[in-house]
């Protein structure tokens, strides 16, 4: 069938989108793409209607689960066969899916990266034909892009291990840098990035330098010159609740909404909206991935976002419909501590490294290492994703290889009894299922099977094991259940003793926090320029083609912006702040294995959350976040001043 046809036959869209036609003939001719289209311009479509085309499943990695909700709710309305693996299943509804996918009635098979640590995962999808690998929010495999994740670095080696023939890449935004970095980790040749034009010409931008004691009446002000729905973006769960609180008193129509709030309550205020019963959510950046409402008119940041990765994409929700919309920044320099000190709160201490590595050497069996990552990030002190990151340099440096990952606890119960099962087989296959009911310990109803005995009695692998039980259970034979994930990996002894190891892994994250904080500094020198905002952004996403002058934009108009800070914080005296110190290092004598360096102290004041002060109750004390209003470097100065 044409693709004309079967755009219209199953999406009812008599034409493409620019990118989309050349996106798909490119993957049905063999060719591995890159597509970088602006938000909500139609990037799904490449792999839906590609997947339609194709004779085996395609898999999308996605980052969100929000976003695969709404994928399949689309999917599903188009008559397209598609499914998730993700955490909400049920164990029935996760077997259905497998089922489904072995049984080839699925085109579209939707997870997490995560889920390929999943030893049953893995198993699973290892015997199934595949088509094509598709990452969504591809920019989270490049440490140059604004939402790196660790984990997406292990997707072209599983995409090998796995033998998928296909891939699609696919993200709105993407700097030069970016984009070269993510073609050429999987091999996708530079004539397949297909990039659309960035600039949107009916968004107009606008920055209002505000002090933070005006903003509540420059927002409402803002929001009554609007006509239909509108986003308002913030840093803070409880800015997210105070903003929507006064919008309410101002008779607007107005809901919070953030990470906090409970699954449910997240779902009905996200359907309320797209319904049009709620005209204005005011959200932490948690609100609006998958967002897909065509007719939102306005994006307010009442906060200043993260980078300008985070601007753009935030702004992007503005307007999908093609008619103006306005995004409007009110900007101050109050917040930029704010946004620094998630950055400074994310970088492992030197100790922490040497702890870990320390971890590796004393642990290590016949050349293996097993990890628990909520113990090790306790332990060690280091916060789980940086911790991940960590991981994951440690196996680019050689160090470590990923060989599997297993769950510590196996438990299962007989769904038929014990005799129908073991009827079910014969010969050897009966014999290898009695030899795992044998060696299971079972206490009442669930049993935990003893892998140690089986595999010596049966002279197998661990994996033949975990086979027959996944078999069990889809035969609905027997339930499972899984716990405690643990990942094993193979350790090169000679790398892990090189002597400027920790050093080198530190100088990693002191390079990437520097190169964050440098993209603040970005962000408020792109609210600052003299010049047109929307060629400028264009530009920095490596399109030429936006024109120099928008002429909708606050500079267009005239105003360029000046940010600065509202008023200035004054410090705690000296001597308060000792004794604020002193009763930490108190508190913590008797608690901590850890002797608490110049960073724990400049945390502490700051009130970042790190492990060592869940674990102790440390923010209960006085002087926690005392300093949450400074700049994490003046933090820094201070407390060094203070100790020595």
């Amino acid at each position: 069938m044409p693709l004309a046809a079967t755009l219209k036959q199953y999406f009812g869209f008599d034409q493409f989108r620019p990118g989309q036609e050349q996106t798909i003939s490119q993957l049905l001719a063999g060719d591995s793409s890159l597509a970088i289209f602006p938000t909500g311009s139609g990037k799904s479509l490449c792999y839906q209607l590609s997947a339609i085309h194709l004779p085996h499943l395609t898999l999308v990695v996605s980052p969100l689960l929000a976003l695969m909700k709404d994928q399949l709710d689309f999917l599903a309305s188009k008559g397209i066969a598609a499914a998730s693996i993700d955490s909400t299943l049920t164990p029935e509804q996760n077997q259905q899916v497998m089922a489904d996918v072995r049984s080839g009635k699925l085109k579209i098979l939707m997870v997490s990266v995560e889920r390929f640590k999943n030893e049953r995962f893995r198993q699973f999808i290892g015997s199934v034909p595949l088509s094509m690998l598709v990452v969504d929010e591809a920019h989270c495999i490049s440490e140059w892009g604004h939402n790196f994740r660790p984990d997406y670095l292990k997707l072209p080696a599983y995409r090998q291990q796995l033998n998928i023939p296909l891939v699609l890449l696919l993200t709105a935004t993407a700097t030069r840098k970016v984009k070269l970095d993510m073609a050429s980790k999987f091999a996708i040749a530079e004539q397949h990035i297909v990039q659309t034009g960035f600039y949107r010409a009916n968004l107009d931008l606008s920055v209002i330098p505000v002090a933070s004691a005006e903003k509540n009446a420059q927002l409402a002000q803002q929001v009554q010159q609007q006509n239909g729905a509108g986003i308002v973006y913030v840093t803070l769960q409880q800015t997210a609740e105070q903003v929507a609180n006064y919008l309410q008193q101002q008779g607007l129509n107005a809901s919070a909404y953030h990470a906090g709030f409970d699954d449910e309550r997240r779902k009905q205020i996200q359907a309320d909206f797209m319904a049009g019963k709620i005209q204005i959510v005011v959200a932490t950046i948690a609100f609006g991935m998958g967002i897909d409402k065509s007719d939102i008119r306005f994006v307010i940041h009442y906060d200043l976002p993260k980078s300008i990765e985070n601007y753009s994409q935030e702004i992007g929700r503005a307007g999908r419909d093609g008619h103006p919309s306005h995004c409007v920044t009110l900007a101050n320099l109050d917040g930029i501590n704010t946004v620094e000190n998630f950055v400074y709160g994310d970088t492992p201490e030197l100790n922490g490294i040497e702890f870990v590595l320390q971890s590796i050497r004393d642990e290590a069996q016949n050349g293996q290492w097993e990890l628990q990552v909520t113990a090790l990030s306790n332990a060690a002190n280091i916060r789980q994703l940086p911790l991940k990151t960590l991981l994951v340099q440690l196996e680019l440096l050689g160090v470590l290889e990923p060989s599997y990952a297993y769950f510590a606890d196996f438990k299962y119960k007989f769904v038929q009894p014990k005799e129908t099962v073991l009827a079910r087989f014969e010969g050897e296959r009966q014999a290898f299922v009695k030899a795992i009911i044998d060696n299971t310990r079972f206490k009442k109803v669930w049993g935990e099977p003893d892998f140690d005995a089986i595999c010596q009695r049966y002279q197998c692998q661990r994996g033949r094991i975990v086979t027959a039980l996944e078999y069990l259970q889809e035969q609905q034979l027997v339930e499972l259940e899984t716990k405690k994930m643990t990942e094993v990996f193979n350790v090169n002894l000679s790398a892990l003793a090189a002597t400027d190891l920790a050093q080198t892994l530190y100088q990693y994250f002191v390079d990437k926090e520097q190169k964050e904080i440098k993209r603040i500094a970005a962000l408020v020198r792109f609210f600052e320029l003299d010049r047109c905002l929307s060629h400028n952004l264009s530009r920095y996403f490596d399109d030429q083609q936006a024109p120099e002058r928008c002429g909708h934009c606050s500079v267009c108009h005239g105003h360029v912006a000046k940010l600065a800070y509202s008023e200035t914080p004054i410090w705690t005296d000296k001597q308060t702040l000792s004794v604020m110190l002193a009763g930490l290092k108190q508190h913590m004598a008797t608690r901590a294995k850890h002797s608490l360096t110049t960073e724990t102290y400049c945390r502490f004041l700051a009130g970042l959350s790190i492990p060592l002060f869940a674990r102790n109750k440390v923010r209960q004390l006085p002087g926690f976040g005392s300093c949450e209003q400074f700049r994490y470097a003046d933090i820094r100065a201070k407390v060094i001043a203070l100790l020595n």
